[in-house]
């Protein structure tokens, strides 16, 4: 392999170990190499400081002078909470960076690139590009679209439902589909669900994966009309993990309230009479508050709403081999719905008993 391929996808998995955790800055990773010897390694810091670069170069000390970084998104060039990344790069006596990808934040898009090259620093950008743009889609939608990457996670059974008669819960996957989607919880910044789910299964939505408890993502719950009962465990745990409920902009001010006083933060959006709170206002709120990656792990009323809004960026679909029967509920409205050309699966995997195919807009 070409080693500046090498390094990147190093500097690429070095960013994936910050999602989930870096909000609302992107999960950038950075090496630094010279002489053909790795002498510094970053990532972005829990959230979102110190960024990447400034993180390898610390590493470094003075070996980083003359090096290559590495890095997978364009440095910063604004003064923010800490000081330029450029500008870092600039004074540790960098000889060359290659960068993955611009950055199309207003305050940065090709400045930081630019800063480099004024300070004689020779700048490669795009290896893998590709890559980089999939890992830090969330970041580019937050910037581009007000909204986050949405990831929609379902598990179904071999004949195509999600629940038994009735909308009863029933195990669908194994053990090693489940601590797959544990893990997807922990690299996604919310997870969300709605007040079905809730009603019906009293979920909890953190994740359960050794050492990997306090990376729980935000639990957000869309509740028009403010159902979620006081005694659910999402309710009695939001003070140790944070809770909010998207409701609608005339919902009632007392339960609200009651929500607040147990720690939730209640959220407010349009909703329609058709269609109850409207799928882009509620990326837009989750947007504004720093959210880039968000999982959606709802049922089939949610999956089929993100999916014919145009609002699922990703699609898991974990198909366990035994099937539920033909009174059970199907996963989507429409039986065909992900034989669209608008879908393109690029991965399967086997998880034990149960195959995991991903998804992804073509």
């Amino acid at each position: 392999m070409n080693p500046d391929r090498r390094y990147m996808n190093l500097a690429l998995a070095l960013g994936r170990r910050g999602q989930g955790r870096t909000w609302p800055n992107p999960a950038v990773g950075a090496v630094l190499v010279k002489d053909g010897v790795i002498v510094g390694r970053g990532w972005t810091q829990p959230g979102g400081r110190p960024h990447a670069e400034p993180e390898a170069l610390a590493r470094a000390g003075d070996a980083a002078r003359g090096a290559t970084l590495y890095v997978t998104l364009e440095p910063c060039s604004h003064h923010g909470k800490s000081p330029p990344c450029a500008d870092a790069i600039v004074a540790a006596g960098i000889a060359r960076v290659v960068s993955a990808v611009e950055d199309p934040n207003p305050e940065v898009r090709g400045q930081g690139h630019a800063r480099l090259l004024a300070a004689g620093i020779k700048v490669d950008v795009g290896l893998c590009a590709d890559e980089a743009a999939h890992d830090h889609a969330g970041h580019f939608l937050r910037v581009r679209e007000k909204r986050p990457f949405v990831v929609l996670k379902l598990a179904v059974s071999a004949d195509g439902k999600i629940a038994a008669a009735g909308n009863r819960p029933v195990a669908i996957t194994g053990e090693a589909a489940k601590a797959r989607v544990h893990l997807l919880r922990a690299r996604s910044d919310a997870i969300l669900v709605g007040i079905g789910t809730v009603l019906a299964d009293d979920p909890l939505l953190t994740v359960r994966l050794p050492g990997l408890e306090a990376q729980s993502p935000v639990r957000v719950v869309l509740d028009r009309a403010l159902r979620i009962p006081g005694t659910s465990r999402l309710v009695h745990s939001a003070r140790q993990h944070p809770l909010w409920v998207l409701t609608s902009d005339t919902s009632d001010a007392p339960a609200a309230m009651k929500l607040g006083g147990a720690g939730a933060q209640v959220i407010r959006v349009p909703a329609t009479a058709a269609r109850g709170l409207e799928l882009k206002a509620v990326l837009n709120a989750l947007s504004e508050r720093g959210i880039t990656r968000l999982l959606v792990e709802g049922g089939a009323t949610i999956a089929s709403s993100f999916i014919s809004a145009g609002l699922a960026d990703e699609i898991w679909l974990l198909r366990s081999p035994d099937n539920i029967g033909a009174d059970g509920v199907d996963a989507f409205a429409s039986a065909d719905i992900l034989q669209s050309p608008l879908w393109a699966s690029p991965a399967t995997e086997k998880l034990g008993r149960d195959t995991l195919t991903t998804f992804r807009r073509a």
